[in-house]
């Protein structure tokens, strides 16, 4: 199964290498809040480079003498790469325990900290990210590009990633769906988000496609800017020139669909594009449903902030924010064609 996701800007013309090595891609946790300096939980915030998230995970537990789900962390992080991460410990009415084993040339213990809440999975605000996009070879104005990227943003693709070598994590979704029992509770929900997030760049994919990508339709499901709240354009919500000015501004923006249980959202054209593209999916829509997930939504496009570049000869320097949840790589999909197939760091 390959990539073929629609381009918002085309393809591009100019390919390089991602993560030539791991200096070459760094991404920084944004918590938006400090740690509280008192209760039941320990965070961590550990800089790494050519580690996993799991394997620091699983050394706090060693450490910290708790059991593994007791260790918890913002968001995955890959390991070909350095990152600032943060991570949780779940230690009421224990001492500090020593962590300075953890720390050698590629992990660091950047600050250690109580906090009164358990650090959750998706509990940050968003990354930021330094990255070196180098061997750049063919004809293409990158600056253009890039000048389109800041202004317009890129589809929010989840990448590739979620689905595992060779969409190997989707085909498990798909077996487990007709009735293979997965006991481990961390790969079903492996499993299960990357039958969602496959569906999701369906409809995101086929959307840009049909030229629709920055166009409000009648029954669309649009996003408050900054917030995962939604509503409907109908009859509560017409697609006036009030919508549509906020829409241009900024205020709500285009979504595609989380599949789950439960009626899609959208409705009228917005509804029928979105079924449209799905079709041919039932196992992965009725598998989803199965497993109890609800209907939710996701943003159609991704705007970096305070994106910013420099042309080095061949190769280029990118620094930008983005929300949780999103992938560098969309970004960089939009830019170059990459030399080498890299897994992402991001979310």
């Amino acid at each position: 199964m390959s990539n073929n996701w629609h381009y918002l800007h085309g393809q591009p013309e100019v390919s390089g290498c991602l993560k030539a090595a791991p200096e070459d891609f760094v991404v920084r946790e944004d918590l938006g809040f400090s740690p509280s300096g008192e209760g039941e939980h320990i965070l961590l915030h550990v800089r790494k480079r050519g580690q996993n998230t799991q394997w620091v995970a699983r050394e706090l537990a060693r450490l910290a003498g708790v059991a593994q789900r007791d260790v918890t962390w913002a968001g995955l992080k890959d390991r070909h790469a350095v990152t600032e991460q943060w991570f949780g410990v779940h230690l009421p009415g224990k001492e500090m325990p020593d962590f300075s084993p953890l720390e050698n040339e590629d992990v660091q213990i950047l600050a250690i900290a109580r906090h009164h809440k358990k650090l959750k999975t998706g509990a940050l605000r968003g990354n930021r990210f330094e990255l070196a996009l180098t061997g750049l070879e063919g004809e293409g104005d990158l600056d253009a590009r890039l000048a389109a990227i800041a202004a317009r943003g890129v589809p929010n693709y989840y990448g590739d990633q979620r689905f595992g070598r060779d969409y190997g994590n989707l085909e498990q979704a798909k077996a487990m769906f007709a009735g293979r029992r997965i006991k481990d509770r961390n790969k079903r929900s492996l499993y299960l988000s990357a039958a969602r997030s496959y569906l999701f760049n369906l409809a995101a994919s086929h959307r840009l496609a049909a030229g629709l990508g920055e166009q409000l339709l009648a029954g669309d499901c649009v996003m408050l800017a900054g917030s995962q709240s939604f509503f409907t354009l109908g009859e509560d919500n017409p697609l006036d020139e009030a919508m549509a000015a906020r829409f241009a501004s900024g205020d709500i923006r285009l979504s595609a669909p989380l599949w789950g249980r439960g009626r899609l959202p959208s409705q009228d054209e917005a509804a029928a594009l979105e079924q449209a593209a799905l079709v041919g999916q039932e196992a992965l829509c009725a598998g989803l449903e199965a497993n109890g997930l609800k209907q939710e939504r996701r943003a159609l496009l991704l705007r970096p902030e305070e994106l910013a570049w420099q042309r080095e000869g061949d190769r280029l320097r990118l620094s930008f924010w983005l929300p949780a949840g999103s992938y560098a790589t969309s970004l960089v999909r939009e830019l170059i064609k990459d030399k080498e197939n890299h897994e992402d760091t991001g979310e």
